[in-house]
């Protein structure tokens, strides 16, 4: 029993982990609701997540898997019978089951005249030439408009003549023909022919294949003889002045107008007041004037960049917007590495096509060295289901420690409302700079709480706005 006057003391609760649940708070912010989601899965089902929802996507998937089977199996067979191959295997039996059965000579003849020409393009089909071949692309990475080629190097090392051949090869999406003349003994054959280059992007150069195939066209042997070579097409880039900006303390940052009480960098002096650090009394100063005082430092900083993609297509009004946000993101992130800055790029993560939910996530380019991080920018490419400027910006910001100026890099369709909410995502104190590409608009520099909005409308504007929001 106890008395009234007694105060009865609850049982203490066990203090919840902050660690844990910061974790499973990041872990609930990769898979979020499926609000503003665009992708396979909502286009056939909507928001729905029944029973009746995973089976027709389930058959979806089923289906569109059967069709890579059936086609990865088509595509070898018709590698090398051709479509005329198919008609004649077809109309040889047919002509000799007619023939026979309904007496006509004439289709008999047929079948026979097929059946020859089936023999000659077997037999088409048979040996395999000894000579040599060697693909050569001298430089593996330019910009986009570049001229870019790819050298074929043929060569007989047998002590007989080779006969000529067809040689092909598969340039990204296209492909290069060429005619090998016959080589005699110990000849060489070479040809130089040119990679399109307009589009950003990695073009797979090769391999080189002959191709045997008989005067009908009944079949078509394919030899390969060398591997394929790589071709980065990188974006287009400018040079803008430095962003020597930052608010991390670092003994090889840059000095500011911000003073502080200890850093590197002296300033002048002043009184002492209670709570200085005596470590920093300046004697010889207080020996002339008789009072304490003390020294003064101007602060110096080390930039911490952030520059971030948006990747949504709903960001965008065309492909030259996009295609312009990339060469910005590139030279910014390009000027940063050139600096010696800390600097994170950062592009919208997609959604899988069948998730139920949209993914809160961003990925992190290579920025180790400027050819790395063009590489990267090479393949990305804008899609529905890709982060919006609002998303891109929280995850980042929750990402990335330390982040002293932030660029947030999209197309026209982004409006000021969505631009304004992405650059309350940072913390206090975090310079946010939003870089709107529209080739319509006139170039220009607008200011809002917390934000500085720049829009241009060529890459080349990107320079101008730049330093002048520097010197505002």
């Amino acid at each position: 029993m106890t008395n009234r006057g007694d105060s009865i003391r609850m049982p203490e609760r066990p203090a919840r982990s902050t660690t844990s649940t910061s974790t499973a708070r990041l872990d609930a912010a990769h898979f979020t609701t499926n609000e503003g989601l665009t992708n396979a899965r909502t286009r056939i089902v909507g928001t729905r997540t029944g029973f009746m929802a995973d089976a027709i996507i389930a058959s979806v998937r089923l289906t569109r898997a059967l069709g890579v089977v059936l086609g990865r199996a088509s595509r070898r067979v018709s590698a090398v019978i051709t479509p005329l191959g198919w008609v004649m295997l077809f109309a040889v039996p047919v002509a000799f089951v007619l023939g026979y059965r309904l007496g006509w000579i004439e289709l008999v003849a047929v079948g026979f005249a097929g059946s020859v020409l089936i023999v000659v393009a077997a037999i088409y089909l048979v040996g395999r030439n000894a000579f040599t071949i060697e693909l050569t692309v001298p430089h593996n990475r330019v910009v986009v408009g570049e001229r870019a080629t790819g050298i074929v190097k043929v060569a007989n090392p047998t002590r007989r003549r080779i006969a000529g051949v067809k040689v092909e090869v598969p340039v990204g999406r296209g492909l290069a023909e060429l005619a090998m003349p016959s080589l005699a003994r110990g000849a060489e054959f070479e040809h130089e022919f040119v990679v399109p280059t307009a589009r950003r992007g990695i073009l797979s150069v090769g391999p080189v294949r002959t191709v045997r195939a008989d005067p009908v066209g009944l079949v078509r042997r394919e030899l390969l003889w060398t591997g394929a070579e790589q071709l980065f097409v990188h974006p287009r880039t400018i040079g803008i002045p430095s962003t020597s900006t930052g608010f991390i303390r670092d003994l090889e940052g840059n000095p500011t107008r911000d003073i502080s009480n200890s850093d590197v960098s002296f300033h002048a002096l002043r009184e002492y007041v209670p709570g200085d650090d005596r470590r920093y009394i300046h004697w010889k100063s207080t020996a002339k004037t008789g009072t304490y005082m003390v020294r003064q430092f101007e602060e110096t900083r080390r930039s911490h960049l952030v520059i971030a993609l948006s990747l949504a297509t709903a960001n965008y009004g065309t492909d030259e917007e996009f295609e312009m946000a990339v060469s910005v993101a590139g030279s910014l992130g390009a000027r940063a590495i050139r600096d010696a800055r800390n600097v994170s790029v950062v592009v919208s993560e997609k959604t899988p096509e069948f998730a139920k939910r949209k993914v809160l996530a961003v990925r992190h380019l290579n920025t180790l060295t400027r050819s790395r991080l063009l590489d990267d920018l090479a393949v990305v490419e804008h899609a529905e289901s890709a982060l919006g400027i609002i998303d891109v910006a929280r995850v980042a910001a929750d990402e990335v420690a330390g982040i002293s100026v932030a660029f947030l890099i999209c197309g026209s369709l982004a409006t000021p409302t969505e631009l304004r909410a992405a650059s309350t995502k940072f913390p206090p104190g975090v310079e946010v700079i939003a870089i709107v590409c529209d080739p319509e608009m006139i170039p220009g520099l607008r200011r809002v709480a917390g934000l500085s909005v720049l829009t241009i409308g060529f890459l080349e504007d990107l320079q101008k706005s730049l330093a002048r929001s520097a010197a505002a």
